[in-house]
């Protein structure tokens, strides 16, 4: 059908151009944030670029449900500012013949909506998350400048070397002070070098050193030399070998722990994010509705009311199972419920505003009947 297929053209040449526009929005906000985090030494300088690339795979689902929503609601707003909707319903034709196109437009949207809220997404926390953890579980020789003290990351040890090696995995005249529990610990050695342990632990080991434990003038003070000592230098962190925050587990994972009541809750957000892309684009066709003599703000401020209540229910209700106040098979659907009711209802209200059932149809007789009467009496 002509009418379809340039409905649909419409359609996706006005969802590029909000895409675009949200996206671009989006990315700027994250490169301010992002670039700042690097100035402030947070993360490092080198994984600026893959930080934002993966900040905007988490945002992209919510962008495209905004892109859907409101490209549909702006193509409709303009066919009834342009007295278009007139001669469409003058031909006997009714909203409802609004569907189908729309969901043939909406349908790859839903699709990579899916994809990225159940695939795309908990990967890119997941990457993003061991970017950041490994910046700061960063091994602290690497930070280790050659003739400067250096604080650990734990704050409990100082380094001091004479040098680096170009892989900064092996060092030259090291020394080691720790204190820990209120004692000191010196430890000072020719060399030293990096391992790892069977846990992925990381250890300086040093050879031909000594180590002096307390204070001199304290009777338990101890001087002892060793061939070979390690001193623990870092831990491996659950990022660098995956995270296992909820929003980082891939949904097999999640299914399988379901037990845990922060994976339901991840559970509840990825399954509303694609219905809730679907119900906004079905409703975006009854509240379009304008008065071509009048301006189109209204309906505009109204849409977005609904999607901000609509998000931010689904939201509550994530963090209601996550705080085990309700349980996921109960909170999962009600918010989407209401959302149908909400379409059905606008929609049998713009179907039947010509029906003498309609409520303003019955109000109008209602008051016409008590004005004659009135009228009558005098």
């Amino acid at each position: 059908m002509i009418f379809q297929r340039a409905l649909r053209r419409e359609l996706v040449s006005t969802a590029g151009a909000v895409f675009t526009t949200l996206f671009t929005i989006t990315i700027t906000v994250m490169l301010i944030k992002i670039l700042g985090q690097a100035a402030g030494g947070k993360i490092s300088s080198q994984d600026v670029v893959a930080l934002i690339g993966f900040a905007a795979l988490k945002y992209l689902s919510i962008i495209l449900i905004l892109t859907g929503f409101i490209s549909v609601l702006a193509v409709v707003t303009r066919s009834y500012q342009d007295s278009e909707m007139v001669v469409w319903f003058s031909s006997g034709l009714s909203l409802s013949r609004w569907i189908a196109p729309v969901l043939s437009f909406g349908a790859p949207i839903i699709i990579l909506i899916t994809a990225l809220s159940f695939v795309v997404t908990p990967w890119a926390n997941r990457k993003s998350a061991e970017l950041k953890e490994r910046f700061e579980k960063q091994n602290d020789i690497s930070k280790v400048a050659p003739g400067k003290f250096q604080e650990s990351s734990s704050a409990d040890r100082i380094f001091f070397v004479e040098a680096v090696s170009g892989d900064a995995t092996k060092v030259r005249n090291v020394f080691v002070n720790t204190v820990k529990d209120g004692r000191a610990s010196v430890v000072v050695a020719k060399e030293g070098t990096i391992a790892l342990d069977e846990r992925g632990d990381k250890f300086l080991v040093m050879n031909q050193g000594r180590r002096y434990d307390g204070l001199p003038n304290q009777p338990d003070f101890r001087v002892m030399e060793f061939e070979r000592y390690g001193v623990l230098v870092s831990r491996q962190s659950a990022a660098l070998v995956g995270d296992t925050s909820a929003r980082a587990l891939s949904t097999t994972e999640l299914l399988a722990g379901l037990h845990n009541h922060f994976n339901r809750g991840e559970l509840l957000w990825r399954v509303s994010l694609p219905i809730m892309g679907l119900l906004l684009m079905l409703l975006a066709i009854p509240l379009s509705f304008v008065n071509p003599r009048g301006g189109r703000s209204a309906n505009l401020l109204i849409a977005l009311l609904l999607y901000v209540v609509y998000s931010n229910m689904v939201s509550v209700l994530q963090y209601a199972v996550q705080q085990q106040r309700m349980h996921l098979s109960v909170a999962w659907w009600p918010i989407h419920l209401v959302a149908v009711l909400l379409v059905l209802g606008l929609f049998s209200w713009r179907l039947l505003i010509n029906s003498t059932y309609h409520p303003a149809t019955l109000w109008g007789t209602v008051k016409r009947a008590y004005l004659f009467r009135k009228a009558g009496a005098k």
